[in-house]
């Protein structure tokens, strides 16, 4: 099998170390905007380099995974769904519904696969909670909570391009609720706080989130963002249900601190980042990748998958800027996909 990677970046340069590797990747074709940057990779992994996407598809490849900036997502996924050739895409698709929607639409008139980024959905912790859940063990779900908060913000420059911390960042607890508790998202209110650095108000963007979203059993959920938490990189989901309750994410990194006396103490080597906390669950959801190539199981999170998502975070935003409740049924592209 051979795989052209497009965007030889952070998230790139992990997912190509991960395919140059797997015993049913024969080779990689890496290409980048900074030509340089994919070129070192590609020698650093003895795998070849292309000069620009052009290459990819002619030079013929068995399946396509986009790391790209989000700007050139949809047309990429676009054109390999009109070459028939599988995609892995990071999310979103798009950092808005319509261009969302021409791009899932490409895909389904194509009859190709296109599995999204969302690694949570292979993270050990998410997916014991969506076994207790599925199970029963917990009883009627009627709280989660769920945070990230990353321990540093980014660079100003990349603000304006991120779509917003509801779709940059929350939509992986969107996504991920919506997997673990096997619900949709009846309504949102949205708040947001830009009492931080200048960058995010210059941005037009909030640096502090917090959404509190209703299911469609009437089960609540309340969700918060931040990229202001010095502590460490901190993402967790708690589950409360009439029997029992249950936590993701809770170990002996998690940046938190008890002022309880006899309370666990703070952790030695708090988590510093995504990459680091999920690297397995990256690792795995390229490994997913290729058995779907290879006709070998399901695609586990499709294109319909990442629209819902989508969807939440729209209507947040929404909320945020309007200041009121909004309803998911005001966000186009309500039709719900089946829980894989």
């Amino acid at each position: 099998m051979r795989i052209g990677v497009i965007g030889t970046g952070r998230i790139g340069t992990i997912h190509a170390n991960t395919l140059s590797r797997h015993r049913d990747v024969g080779s990689l074709i890496l290409t980048d905007a900074d030509a340089a940057r994919a070129q070192e990779l590609a020698h650093r992994l003895g795998e070849t380099a292309a000069p620009g996407v052009e290459e990819i598809f002619r030079w013929g490849v068995d399946a396509v995974v986009i790391t790209t900036a989000t700007s050139a997502h949809a047309e990429l996924i676009g054109r390999a769904a009109r070459s028939g050739l599988p995609v892995f895409c990071e999310k979103p698709i798009a950092l808005d519904l319509p261009g969302t929607l021409s791009a899932i639409s490409e895909v389904e008139t194509a009859g190709t696969v296109l599995q999204m980024g969302f690694q949570r959905r292979f993270d050990a912790g998410y997916t014991g909670a969506r076994e207790a859940v599925r199970s029963g063990r917990l009883g009627r779900l009627h709280t989660v909570r769920a945070l990230t908060s990353d321990q540093a913000p980014p660079d100003a420059a990349w603000l304006p391009l991120s779509g917003g911390l509801y779709r940059d960042t929350l939509i992986h607890d969107f996504d991920v609720l919506r997997w673990v508790t096997d619900r949709e998202v009846a309504d949102v209110y949205a708040a947001g706080s830009d009492a931080g650095p200048r960058m995010f108000r210059e941005a037009g963007d909030v640096d502090t989130a917090a959404a509190l979203l209703t299911l469609e059993d009437g089960t609540l959920a309340t969700l918060t963002a931040t990229r202001m938490n010095g502590a460490g990189y901190d993402v967790r989901m708690e589950l409360a249900g009439e029997r029992d309750q249950i936590v993701v994410g809770l170990d002996d990194r998690t940046p938190i601190a008890s002022t309880e006396p006899t309370g666990p103490p703070a952790a030695d080597k708090p988590w510093t980042g995504f990459l680091e906390r999920f690297g397995p669950a990256y690792e795995a959801e390229l490994n997913a990748f290729v058995e779907v190539v290879r006709g070998e199981r399901a695609n586990p999170c499709d294109g319909r998958e990442a629209l819902q998502a989508l969807r939440v975070a729209e209507a947040c935003e929404l909320s945020r800027r309007e200041r009121r409740p909004v309803h998911l049924a005001e966000i186009p592209g309500g039709a719900s996909p089946a829980f894989a």
